[in-house]
C-alpha cells in the first residue's frame, strides 16, 4: 500500500509540473514574438496567469533525484518567469538597469521564491545553473530582458526539450547579425562571451566555440572585438 501511495504522489507531482509548465508555455507563446520581443503591456493584462506559475515555483522544491535536464529546465524557467515578474512590477521602465530596491540591482534583490526559499536572480544563474548544472548554453536560456540579450524563447523549457532548445537558441544567437558579426578573419561579438569567457573556453577557444555553431567558418587567429551592450528593454 505504501508503495502505491508513493507512486501516486510522484505521478501527481509529474502531472502538476507538466501542467504548470504548459501554462507558462502558453503565456510565452501569447506574449513573446519569434524574435524574442515581449508584449509587456499585454502580459501585464494577463499577469494573473504568470502569478499562477510563480505560485507553483514558490511551492515546488526541485529534487536531487530529478534528472539534470529537468533541473536545468526548471531553474531556467524560474529565472525567466521572475525576470518577467520584476519588469511587470516596475512597468513601464526603459531598462532593467533602472530597477533598484534598497540599493540592490535587479539581479541582487532576494525576491525569487522557489520551494519556500528566497533567491536572487544572480544566485539562480551563478550558484545553481552555472555551478551545479554547468552548461555554457544556459546563457542563451536565461534572459536579462534587454535588446542585446539572446532572445527570450517563446517556448517553456522541459526535461524533454531543454537540450534541443538550448542548441537551437545558441545557433540562432551566434548567427544573429544584430548581436554577433561574424567573418572568417574577424568577429565582433556579444559581451556575454567576454563576461563568461571561462564558460565558453573550457574545451577550447572562443573561436572554437563559435565554429560549433557559426554558418561562417572562423579562422583560429581571427581578431575578436566585443560589442557595446544595449540594455534597453526587449519590449515590442
Amino acid at each position: 500500500m505504501r508503495a502505491i501511495f508513493v507512486f501516486a504522489f510522484l505521478l501527481l507531482g509529474i502531472t502538476q509540473t507538466k501542467a504548470q509548465t504548459s501554462t507558462f508555455n502558453i503565456l510565452l507563446q501569447s506574449h513573446v514574438s519569434e524574435d524574442g520581443f515581449v508584449d509587456y503591456k499585454g502580459l501585464k493584462s494577463n499577469e494573473s496567469t504568470l502569478d499562477s506559475y510563480i505560485n507553483y515555483l514558490k511551492e515546488t522544491n526541485p529534487e536531487n533525484t530529478w534528472s539534470t535536464n529537468k533541473q536545468k529546465a526548471f531553474w531556467i524557467n524560474a529565472y525567466n518567469a521572475y525576470t518577467l515578474k520584476l519588469i511587470l512590477e516596475n512597468y513601464p521602465t526603459k531598462s532593467i538597469m533602472n530597477i533598484n530596491k534598497d540599493g540592490k540591482t535587479a539581479w541582487k534583490i532576494p525576491f525569487a521564491m522557489v520551494g519556500g526559499n528566497n533567491y536572487t536572480l544572480d544566485h539562480i544563474e551563478h550558484e545553481i545553473l552555472r555551478k551545479k548544472l554547468f552548461d555554457p548554453r544556459i546563457h542563451v536560456g536565461v534572459n536579462c530582458a534587454s535588446v542585446s540579450c539572446p532572445k527570450l524563447s517563446n517556448v517553456a523549457f522541459t526535461e524533454e526539450n531543454i537540450d534541443s532548445e538550448l542548441e537551437r537558441l545558441m545557433k540562432a544567437f551566434i548567427n544573429d547579425a544584430s548581436r554577433n558579426k561574424v567573418s572568417k578573419k574577424k568577429i565582433e561579438i556579444s559581451e556575454i562571451f567576454n563576461w563568461f569567457k571561462d564558460d565558453f573556453t573550457k574545451n577550447g577557444s572562443i573561436v572554437d566555440y563559435f565554429n560549433k555553431y557559426s554558418k561562417t567558418p572562423v579562422k583560429a587567429n581571427a581578431k575578436i572585438r566585443f560589442l557595446p551592450y544595449n540594455w534597453n528593454l526587449n519590449g515590442k
